[in-house]
C-alpha cells in the first residue's frame, strides 16, 4: 500500500449529512473506498443517506465508541461539524456553545485508537468564517487540539468555493486538511488553481429539458413579479454607467431628513447613500414611487433592493433573483447565490422561475439521479446543508497529490 494512501482505502463520514462527502471519496477512488461508518443526527438526511448508499448512519457522535463497536481506525477522517456557532449568521458563540464542542467529538474519535495506528488523512469542512472567528482564537484551538493529536495541519483552512472549480456557486468554505506527523511533518504550502469569479455561466446547471408544465410549476407568483417589476422600473432611472451601486437601496431613507449621528459608521454610510441618490433622481423616483405605493403597498422587506450587477446587465430579469430578509437582491448570470438551509431559493431571471430541484443538485455536485423521500422544501433544506462534492473531491484529490509530491522529495 501507497505511504500515502492508495484507491483502496477506508473512511469514516461524520456529520454526514446527506452524503456530500462520501460522493467525493467515491469518486476519487474510483468506488474503491470503503466507509466504514457514518455518522448523522438528522432523521431527515440520515433517510436520505441510506437511501442512495444502502448505510444508515448511526445517530448521535456523542455515543460512538468506535473501540466498544468494533471499528477499525480508518485511512481517512471526514466530517463537515456544525457550523452554526462561527456562522456569521449565526450567534458565533464558537466553543461557548454545546454545539460548538461537538468538534471535539471528532479529536475523541481519533484519540481512541493508538498514536502510530491513527487515521492518515483528516479533511474536514466548515463556514469561511471559522477561519476569522473569535479574532482568530477559535481556528488556533482546533488547530493545536488536531496537532496534539498527531497532526501536520494546514496553517490555516483553504477556503474555496464551487465557483473556484467550475461550479457556478457562490459558496465560500473552509476546508481543514491534515496528515498524521510521521508520514510528513514538514510545513504545508498547498495552494490551488481558482477559476476566476464572474467567468463562468449559470446557463451550465440550468435545466433545458424541463417541459413548459414544469416551468409553470416553479413560476413566481403574480406578487412577485409584480414586485420585480416595480424594481426594473427603478434600475432604469439610473442610467446604465452609473449602475456600479455599491450599497443597498433603502426606499425607507428617501427624501428623509432626521438626525442620524447616533448610528453606527456603516448605517450611516448607507443612509447617507441613498439620500444622496436620492437628491440625484429627485422627480424621477417621486413619480415611481408614487405609482408603485412602494411606502403604502410594499413590506419592509421589499421595500429594500441589491443591485449586485453593475453594468453587466439591463434588467432585474437578466439575473439571478432572491428574495431575502435583506430585500430583494439581483445578481449577474454568472454564478448562483449560496444553496441556504433557509428558504431563499434562487429565482431563474430570464425564465421567471425558481431553481428546481434538478438544478440544485447540479449546484452542490450531486448526481442528477440523487434520491429523495422528502417533500421539495425540504429537499432544498438538505442540499442547502449539504457540502458541495466537487469541492471536497478537489480539496482531497490536490492533497494526497502535494503529499506524495513532497514524500518523495
Amino acid at each position: 500500500m501507497s505511504k500515502i494512501l492508495s484507491k483502496k482505502y477506508t473512511y469514516i463520514d461524520l456529520f454526514a449529512g446527506i452524503g456530500g462527502f462520501r460522493l467525493a471519496m467515491d469518486e476519487y477512488s474510483d468506488h474503491n473506498a470503503v466507509c466504514l461508518y457514518a455518522s448523522e443526527i438528522d432523521e431527515a438526511a440520515q433517510k436520505t443517506y441510506e437511501l442512495n448508499f444502502n448505510q444508515k448512519p448511526l445517530g448521535d457522535i456523542r455515543k460512538i465508541n468506535p473501540i466498544e463497536m468494533g471499528y477499525d481506525a480508518p485511512d481517512v477522517v471526514c466530517g463537515g461539524f456544525p457550523c452554526q456557532t462561527f456562522s456569521k449568521g449565526g450567534y458565533q458563540a464558537g466553543f461557548k456553545d454545546s454545539r460548538g464542542t461537538l468538534f471535539r467529538e471528532i479529536i475523541r474519535i481519533i484519540e481512541s485508537y493508538q498514536e502510530n495506528y491513527r487515521p492518515k488523512i483528516l479533511i474536514l469542512e466548515n463556514v469561511q468564517n471559522l477561519v476569522s472567528h473569535d479574532n482568530g482564537e477559535t481556528w488556533k484551538t482546533i488547530h493545536h487540539e488536531i496537532s496534539e493529536a498527531g497532526y501536520n495541519v494546514v496553517p490555516k483552512p483553504i477556503v474555496l468555493a464551487p465557483k473556484d472549480v467550475g461550479i457556478p456557486q457562490l459558496r465560500n468554505r473552509a476546508i481543514i486538511l491534515a496528515v498524521r506527523k510521521d508520514i510528513y511533518s514538514k510545513p504545508i504550502d498547498l495552494s490551488f488553481d481558482r477559476v476566476k469569479q464572474n467567468t463562468l455561466s449559470i446557463k451550465s446547471i440550468i435545466d433545458d429539458t424541463i417541459t413548459p408544465n414544469q416551468k409553470k410549476q416553479y413560476k413566481i407568483s403574480k406578487e412577485q413579479f409584480d414586485i420585480l417589476k416595480c424594481w426594473d422600473e427603478f434600475i432604469h432611472i439610473i442610467p446604465k454607467d452609473k449602475r456600479i451601486i455599491g450599497f443597498p437601496i433603502w426606499t425607507d431613507e428617501f427624501g428623509r431628513r432626521y438626525n442620524i449621528s447616533h448610528f453606527p459608521v456603516w448605517k450611516q454610510y448607507i443612509i447617507n447613500k441613498n439620500r444622496d441618490l436620492y437628491k440625484t433622481y429627485k422627480l424621477d423616483i417621486d413619480e415611481w414611487m408614487k405609482k408603485w405605493k412602494i411606502r403604502e403597498s410594499m413590506t419592509a422587506t421589499n421595500r429594500k433592493f441589491e443591485w449586485q450587477a453593475g453594468k453587466d446587465i439591463n434588467s432585474v430579469f437578466d439575473g439571478i433573483i432572491q428574495f431575502r430578509t435583506s430585500g430583494v437582491r439581483v445578481k449577474r448570470p454568472t454564478e448562483s447565490p449560496a444553496l441556504v438551509a433557509m428558504d431563499h431559493r434562487p429565482i431563474y431571471g430570464p425564465e421567471k422561475r425558481f431553481f428546481t430541484p434538478s438544478e440544485a443538485l447540479k449546484l452542490q455536485s450531486f448526481p442528477a439521479d440523487y434520491k429523495f423521500d422528502e417533500k421539495e422544501k425540504e429537499i432544498f433544506k438538505q442540499l442547502g446543508n449539504a457540502v458541495n462534492a466537487k469541492v471536497i473531491k478537489v480539496a482531497f484529490e490536490s492533497f494526497i497529490n502535494y503529499l506524495k509530491k513532497r514524500v518523495r522529495e
